[in-house]
């Protein structure tokens, strides 16, 4: 960063605090995740005005050294003695001379500053777009660590359930909902959760509470776990994954009691997605199987359940399995909607290569690979094009070719073939 761009950092940061402290309708997602670490706004009850900007939070967040000395030629801005504090002695001059100084595309990625200049002629903006385009508080890892620091104060027998269960916060899911190639009924199923969401008081009010707990049905690759991640981004909301072959216990009566405990820290967490993987493993059929323990396990699995809902506690429920015919009749009606994940058909065949290989130089026919590729999976395609693109680097290209597809296809081939190896 330059001697000029770092200037006006600091001048982003000291413009963001005044505004913060002046205009008090402002909360915790009018700032950039840059501005909540370097300010140290953790939301909740640590949320405090003022905001202080001083030359020592500056080095430690930014790295920024002197950052007095750096300012002194900027007259818009004070900087008390020792750096304790640096302010703006005048808003309307400060965010002229920021203007001037070619501020603007930093305004545009800031909802505070987007706010005050809003109205402006100086810098004409969207508040409305910049704050919805910010990464929220809520969607960040420092609200999921803060969340369960908070539950763990609360009920320290909640730890054993973190133990068997991954959080993410939708910061951290890489699957983006606008890349997943989704069927017309996953469309207007996941159209029906939101709808639902944005209406649980007026359902609540009905006492229709049966809503958003879905079963995704499918063969392996097919893309269960890729839209139940894409839908935490989508929805901003963290997401509670569990295998149910980690829950069962070696101790009688402890997996009954690790499923209670998921439930209750979801509940907790809400609102969240929880996301049971391996559904089958447990809620299979109870008629096949004479251990009791298991037996209360299914049942325990099934009250929860029962007691979990979307409307009244704010947790959306999806289970997952590539084993439907396991599952007996009890588990099939806990659930509102299944949803069915095929083998992509030759136009979703067509639309997963385009987006998979959108970034990259795919000199290939895919109306052609589509109708060569019946009976892959979207996992099966994916890993096609990156073989494909393995296979040009290794040639010192950067660009994909026909041939190149064909390695891939090939190694899906071999994969298919191990995979169906009967070795005993």
């Amino acid at each position: 960063m330059s001697s000029e761009d770092e200037t006006l950092k600091l001048l982003e940061l000291a413009l963001t605090a005044e505004i913060f402290n002046r205009y008090t309708d402002l909360d915790i997602n009018d700032l950039t995740p840059e501005c909540r670490q370097l300010f140290g706004v953790n939301g909740g009850q640590e949320f405090k005005r003022p905001l202080t900007l001083s030359e020592g939070t500056i080095k430690r967040s930014l790295g920024i050294p002197d950052a007095c000395a750096k300012l002194s030629l900027v007259p818009v801005i004070a900087c008390e003695e020792f750096g304790q504090r640096i302010r703006v002695p005048s808003l309307e001059a400060a965010a002229s001379w920021f203007v001037r100084k070619g501020g603007t595309p930093l305004i545009r990625n800031n909802p505070a500053l987007a706010f005050y200049f809003q109205d402006s002629e100086m810098a004409p903006v969207s508040y409305k777009d910049v704050r919805a385009k910010n990464l929220p508080y809520e969607d960040t890892r420092a609200y999921c660590a803060r969340k369960i620091a908070e539950i763990l104060a609360a009920n320290e027998e909640l730890k054993h359930a973190l133990d068997l269960v991954i959080v993410s916060s939708p910061e951290e899911i890489e699957q983006n909902f606008e890349d997943f190639i989704c069927t017309e009924e996953q469309k207007r199923i996941i159209g029906k959760i939101r709808i639902a969401r944005e209406n649980r008081d007026l359902l609540a009010r009905h006492r229709i509470h049966e809503v958003g707990k879905l079963l995704f049905v499918g063969p392996p690759g097919t893309g269960k776990t890729s839209l139940a991640l894409a839908l935490s981004r989508e929805m901003h909301l963290p997401l509670i994954e569990v295998r149910l072959s980690m829950v069962t216990s070696q101790y009688l009566g402890e997996t009954s009691k690790n499923i209670d405990r998921i439930f209750d820290l979801a509940r907790k967490f809400a609102p969240c997605i929880l996301f049971i993987d391996e559904f089958d493993f447990v809620a299979k059929s109870r008629v096949a199987d004479d251990h009791g323990a298991m037996k209360r396990a299914v049942n325990s699995l099934l009250k929860n359940i029962d007691r979990i809902s979307l409307v009244k506690d704010g947790v959306l429920l999806i289970g997952a399995t590539n084993h439907p015919q396991l599952l007996d009749e009890a588990a099939w009606r806990r659930f509102d909607e299944i949803v069915g994940f095929g083998l992509p058909d030759t136009e979703m065949r067509f639309q997963i290569m385009k987006a998979v290989a959108a970034s990259i130089d795919c000199r290939c026919d895919f109306e052609a690979l589509a109708a060569a590729t019946e009976g892959f999976s979207g996992a099966d395609l994916r890993i096609m094009v990156k073989e494909a693109l393995l296979s040009a680097l290794m040639e010192g290209r950067d660009f994909i070719t026909d041939r190149d597809i064909e390695q891939g296809i090939l190694l899906i081939g071999i994969r298919g073939a191990v995979r169906t190896q009967n070795w005993l």
